[in-house]
């Protein structure tokens, strides 16, 4: 078989995490339980911020947003590691893994620049409140939503050309759990140097221009609000802010550890753990993260809940009448 049919036929084996049995027993339960949480968490908050109209904001608009990629993200990983766990079929096709790492890298350079939005959004409305009804128009928070999606693809469209050209001449056995760059770089062989360039220079900018925007935003945020005289008044000021924060540097932490160094330096065992945090944990913690930490999502909860009560009692009225 020529190198072109080989590399573009044959499919790859993803190993997954690990060969341990004791842990496959125990991974898939708890894989599917943060599958779940992520599910009806991710679910739920979509549904709070869409049945209460006091939701109905520029920040609520973009984490409305965030929910969703958080839900597609587990869902392009969470579904195929599990039957690698609970099935001796370790096989995926060579469509199947790179529409894997398509959407994988979509809807991560999408939540990147989705979470820049919301810094700037917070800016301004601690900075400039009295414009932020003007700014943070409904054309605008929706140009910024469609600006995330372009530059998703983008970044995913240049991924996947780039991985394309790769030849593979050895067995395409993949040492993790999904079909992510580093793992197949490696068994290319072919020279990937200028590959290796040109996916760290576009995910490298999708990271570092993101990054910019929260830093530059926030150290705005941090300005404002030492300026504020009543500690009351700083505690609103940041408390309003604090879950983005949050989840922005248990984000871009794992990330910057698992992507912006060279694939020379690839750790099996670290960058499986990065991997698991960012890609199963974080999709699930981001709704626990934005509700627990947000006393208007509570409070919004509570709304729906007693407008639901209320919604029962009056079926139930009128049919006893």
């Amino acid at each position: 078989m020529s190198t072109w049919n080989y590399t573009k036929e044959s499919d790859f084996i993803l190993m997954g995490l690990t060969d341990s049995k004791e842990l496959q027993l125990v991974l898939p339960v708890l894989f599917l339980l943060m599958y779940l949480v992520t599910v009806l968490g991710n679910t739920g908050m979509m549904l709070i911020i869409r049945l209460d109209a006091r939701l109905h904001t520029p920040m609520y608009f973009f984490l409305t947003h965030l929910s969703f990629l958080d839900l597609c993200y587990s869902t392009v990983i969470t579904p195929k590691t599990l039957q690698n766990l609970l099935t001796s079929n370790k096989i995926i096709s060579f469509i199947g893994c790179f529409t894997q790492m398509y959407g994988f890298v979509l809807l991560a350079a999408a939540e990147c620049f989705l979470l820049a939005s919301m810094s700037y959004d917070r800016y301004v409305a601690i900075c400039n409140p009295l414009h932020y009804p003007v700014i943070m128009s409904t054309r605008f928070c929706s140009a910024l939503l469609t600006g995330s999606y372009m530059i998703g693809t983008l970044d995913a469209t240049v991924n996947i050309l780039c991985m394309n050209t790769l030849y593979f001449c050895r067995p395409k056995v993949i040492h993790h759990f999904f079909c992510d760059t580093s793992p197949i770089l490696v068994l290319s062989c072919n020279d990937t140097h200028n590959i290796e360039i040109i996916i760290f220079i576009f995910a490298g900018s999708t990271l570092m221009v993101s990054l910019i925007t929260i830093s530059s935003s926030y150290m705005s945020i941090l300005s404002t609000i030492l300026k504020i005289n009543s500690t009351s008044g700083k505690h609103k000021a940041f408390s309003t802010c604090a879950s983005h924060l949050l989840g922005v540097t248990v984000l871009y932490s794992n990330i910057i550890f698992t992507y912006l160094k060279p694939s020379n330096s690839y750790s099996l065992g670290k960058d499986q753990v990065a991997s698991v945090f960012y890609t199963i944990v974080i999709p699930m913690l981001n709704p626990l993260i934005y509700s627990l930490r947000n006393k208007e999502v509570k409070n919004a909860v509570h709304r729906v809940i007693k407008k639901q009560e209320g919604s029962r009692l009056q079926i139930r009225v009128t049919l006893s009448n």
